[in-house]
């Protein structure tokens, strides 16, 4: 029986962590990251966790909030809230697109269509350069002036953070969540069922390019700069590696997954320029040692220590009642 964790104890979760950034860490653009990948996290996640899609393609989502927002605040002049509005609807028509096209296959086929439509983004990006800068990205991305200091912009940053964060939880707690994991499990029984598994698909599709598209507006406006690098594929990947550390079918997991990277990879950069490879052979460790991520190791800690059920069977005790 799978034991969901409620949905109001999961965003208090979230809301803990939000506020305890600020008296942990010294730095607040590092606290802003922390929630920004964490954003990007929770939409890849919604892919992969909640519908089975292992998606190389959220670099273009980011990408795609990221120039978006530097376009119209640097060139336009827009307000800053309509730059953002616009982000997540970059990010959302992206996917559309991607979604559209990608869905029509699966298992390999789907992921070797996510990866070249993240080349062929790459390369729009590189060549364009009189839209996106090309590889020197588009500079001096303002921010309004309530957000001038670090923690000032983390607090925006925050309250966009738990919004998104709570509106996500409504959707994978919904008629239309609970269908996605039907597709995950078995999309032949799904299809028997009679759902429509492409449409499906590609809503999550876009739901998961508009949050994607927020954190990458939200990142743009952090540095100050929309870098190429956002639109490489290794964002993608990066992405992808934060989802799993956290581990897939959790939302919460998805800020478990994000701060442990970010931070860790701030602190190996301290102690070796090669830090990559320090980060790399932690990954590779915590790929064989925790299969279901850090949120699967809490819930085995939880089981060894007090020998019963896991935290989110306990928080839900309601939940006893589905066998009968």
């Amino acid at each position: 029986m799978n034991h969901a964790m409620p949905r109001k104890i999961t965003f208090l979760l979230a809301l803990i962590v939000t506020l305890a950034l600020p008296l942990l860490m010294r730095s607040g653009s590092l606290a802003s990251e922390v929630l920004i990948y964490a954003l990007a996290a929770l939409g890849c996640n919604l892919l992969l966790g909640h519908t089975g899609l292992l998606s190389f393609g959220q670099g273009i989502f980011f990408g795609l909030g990221s120039y978006t927002i530097a376009i119209l605040l640097t060139r336009l002049q827009l307000p800053m809230p309509l730059a953002l509005l616009a982000a997540i609807a970059m990010g959302a028509l992206g996917a559309a697109v991607v979604g559209w096209v990608a869905i029509r296959q699966r298992g390999t086929y789907f992921v070797m269509l996510t990866l070249a439509f993240a080349q062929m983004f790459y390369f729009v990006a590189y060549t364009a350069s009189g839209l996106t800068g090309g590889d020197n990205g588009l500079l001096d991305v303002p921010r309004p002036t309530f957000m001038d200091t670090p923690w000032k912009y983390y607090a925006f940053v925050a309250v966009m953070f738990l919004i998104a964060f709570g509106l996500l939880l409504r959707v994978t707690d919904s008629i239309f969540g609970r269908t996605l994991l039907a597709i995950r499990d078995n999309e032949d029984r799904a299809t028997a069922v009679g759902y429509n598994l492409k449409r499906f698909k590609l809503l999550a599709f876009v739901i998961s390019g508009a949050v994607t598209g927020l954190a990458g507006g939200l990142h743009a406006m952090m540095t100050g700069i929309a870098p190429l690098s956002n639109a490489e594929y290794h964002t993608s990947e990066m992405i992808l590696v934060i989802t799993v550390i956290g581990g897939t079918g959790n939302l919460f997991a998805s800020v478990l997954g994000s701060a442990f990277y970010v931070l860790l990879a701030d602190w190996l950069s301290t102690l070796w320029p090669r830090w990559l490879l320090l980060l790399g052979l932690l990954l590779i460790g915590v790929s064989i040692g925790m299969q279901r991520g850090l949120w699967g190791l809490g819930e085995s800690v939880w089981r060894r220590v007090f020998r019963k059920t896991p935290p989110s069977a306990l928080l839900a005790p309601e939940a006893q009642g589905e066998k009968a």
